[in-house]
């Protein structure tokens, strides 16, 4: 066993906000070294830009506070301080040129997390931040962090530590959860956030299964959402459904307004024509305009079709089995409790050891304030390690 007493300062998980903290504390004039269990860093952000990395949301703060729920009040001081507009600057500042989609999300023009990545990497390592992989941590040991490496155990002593050790979803790219078992402070179970949900489809679906719904509104409990969503063999998924994710797994019914721009009356006023010898399924496409998906899903979620159709079509209840499991989630909620840490994010149990990202219990949705949530509290946690100064 290998003990190293003189550390100035040790990051443990090198995703987005370990990256943050490593690079406020090397700011602030530390030696700092960023440890990680997997081969490369970052593994779940190199993930999200393969679909377009989605860095923010372009919105007044107090609208993009609000999509933080109960912790947002807690959050406020991080997101102030490292909101929207903080990280487009943060990555204009690498060299990436971004773009701002009608919805507000902002990208880099290249859709891409890997060339942010890189840039980031190379400051960082200018900046003297030392990285080192295939090091997990395994819990405290004789006053520090215990870490296996694969040339054995090694106990760290660093002056201050930063936890980043992510939540519990996509195991394999990092994220497992296990730190929850020993850091010996207050933590709440992890659940799926952002996931896809789970519903059994009869054969009449399959041939439909990868095909976008678009143009819908969804409900769940008292959470609504507009965005597309995907049919898949598990069920449902996509940007429409993720939100609602808090509802869901509470048991919540989901229901999809097929046509949320049309009014009740129109669209009852227009099923009312005659519909002659055609098929129910031909009045409701040549009425309605309803595209082959919706017209599926119509048929599967509400047989027997009653003779007023409209409020159905305005608010089909789809059956489900909650969301799916939560190693398949975008992220998790649960985890390393706020009142477990004071204003600084620091451990109250812990004097000396600060904690950021995604293992904090808080829940956010997709579409920029995920990212910006665990950037802003690694920002934050790494200023506020960098100037912490044992009593």
């Amino acid at each position: 066993m290998t003990d190293t007493p003189d550390l100035d300062a040790v990051v443990i998980g090198a995703g987005p906000a370990g990256l943050m903290a490593a690079e406020a504390l090397a700011d602030a004039g530390r030696s700092v070294l960023v440890v990680d269990a997997k081969p490369s860093p970052a593994r779940k952000l190199l993930m999200a830009g393969k679909s377009g990395l989605n860095l923010t949301k372009s919105e007044p703060l107090n609208a993009f506070l609000a999509h933080y729920g109960n912790a947002a009040l807690p959050l406020t001081p991080m997101l102030t301080a490292f909101g929207p507009a903080e990280i487009q600057a943060w990555a204009q500042g690498l060299g990436q040129e971004l773009f701002t989609g009608s919805t507000g999300r902002v990208f880099p023009k290249s859709m891409k997390a890997s060339p942010l990545l890189r840039a980031w990497l190379a400051r960082l390592a200018g900046k003297g931040v030392t990285l080192q992989t295939r090091t997990r941590w395994t819990g405290w040991a004789q006053g520090g962090c215990q870490m296996a490496t694969p040339d054995g155990t090694v106990i760290l002593h660093p002056r201050v530590t930063v936890l980043a050790c992510g939540g519990a979803s996509w195991a394999r790219l990092g994220s497992d959860g296990a730190w929850a078992s020993w850091i010996n402070a207050e933590t709440s179970p992890f659940e799926p956030s952002n996931a896809a949900l789970s519903v059994t489809w009869s054969t009449h679906m399959t041939r439909h299964m990868g095909q976008p719904l678009k143009n819908i509104a969804l409900t769940a409990g008292d959470m609504t959402s507009r965005g597309e969503i995907t049919l898949s063999s598990n069920g449902i998924e996509g940007g429409g459904i993720y939100p609602l994710t808090p509802a869901l797994r509470r048991g919540a019914p989901l229901h999809i307004d097929l046509l949320p721009d049309q009014p009740l009356d129109s669209i009852r006023q227009r099923l009312s024509r005659p519909k002659g010898k055609t098929t129910i399924a031909n009045h409701l496409r040549k009425t309605l305009r309803l595209d082959p998906v919706k017209l599926a899903l119509l048929m599967e979620c509400a047989r027997p079709l009653p003779d007023d159709l409209a409020p159905v079509i305005k608010h089909l209840p789809v059956p489900h089995n909650g969301p799916r499991p939560m190693d398949e989630s975008i992220s998790t909620a649960g985890g390393l409790s706020l009142d477990a840490l004071d204003q600084n994010l620091m451990l109250k149990s812990r004097p000396g050891t600060f904690a950021a990202g995604e293992m904090l219990d808080w829940d956010a949705p997709t579409g920029g304030y995920l990212l910006t949530a665990c950037m802003a509290t690694g920002l934050w946690a790494g200023q506020h390690a960098a100037r912490w100064q044992p009593k």
